[in-house]
């Protein structure tokens, strides 16, 4: 867990360092998902730190926030009354709360969250994802090319484990054959995952492999290398992040 927020903590200045330049008109720069300007990027992070407070210290009231919510796209839409000064403070605000939250937690206490349960580990590990994720869509909006790190690593991991979620979400029957994951870290080295004998595998650059399973690019522009129906089957509909199946991102060339 030490770890984990301190990668989060990393991954929230690096999110922070992307807005601290922005003028007013900025924060309504469309962003890749359709509909969103960068302010509906920070709006989101903080509405979910705040549900992910909640879900840890009463999970009775979590589940009413749970039952209340009908899209992300709404949430936006409450949101969009504040001004970049607020929305940055929110955002500070509600991450310190939940790093200080889930700190103290053992890393295998299972938690509630959007269409499963996760261990605090998954949980952080989560809200890392999603601020990367979102802090993409932020730097695409702004013309801004971030230098990728290996906290990619927490991204990929979490990316890789939600391969059932993936198919269980859009209805279709989990694969019951394993993939394995051989990733160029961006720091150097190699990161594997899943069994040594799979015959599903996916490789490449790590970078390329979270952006696909974070649904920022599609995997026919990335440079992976996909061995085997089931993983060809999964990177098509890759998705790391809890809730209904994301529309994902059409090819460049088309």
């Amino acid at each position: 867990m030490a770890e984990l927020l301190d990668d989060v903590r990393a991954e929230t200045a690096s999110f922070e360092t992307l807005l601290a330049p922005l003028r007013p008109e900025d924060w309504e720069l469309p962003t890749p998902a359709e509909g969103w300007a960068v302010r509906d990027q920070v709006s989101h992070l903080a509405w979910f730190d705040d549900a992910a407070c909640t879900a840890v210290t009463d999970p009775a009231a979590f589940q009413a926030i749970l039952a209340g919510v009908t899209s992300v796209d709404e949430l936006a839409m409450q949101a969009r009354g504040l001004s970049p000064g607020e929305l940055r403070d929110w955002f500070g605000t509600a991450r310190a709360r939940f790093v200080d939250t889930l700190t103290p937690l053992d890393p295998r206490t299972r938690l509630p969250w959007y269409g499963t349960e996760m261990s605090a580990a998954s949980f952080v590990t989560a809200r890392l994802m999603e601020t990367w994720a979102h802090g993409q869509d932020v730097a695409d909006a702004t013309g801004v090319t971030r230098k990728p790190t290996d906290r990619l690593r927490h991204v990929a991991r979490i990316g890789l484990m939600a391969m059932p979620y993936s198919f269980a979400v859009r209805g279709l029957p989990a694969p019951d054959r394993p993939v394995r994951a051989e990733l160029a870290m961006p720091g150097g080295g190699k990161w594997t995952a899943g069994p040594p004998d799979a015959a599903d595998v996916v490789r490449g650059p790590m970078l390329d492999f979270c952006l696909a399973v974070t649904q920022r690019i599609n995997v026919a522009d990335t440079a992976l290398e996909i061995t085997g129906e089931t993983a060809r089957d999964w990177m098509r509909i890759a998705q790391a992040f809890a809730g209904p199946p994301g529309q994902g991102r059409a090819p460049r060339s088309g």
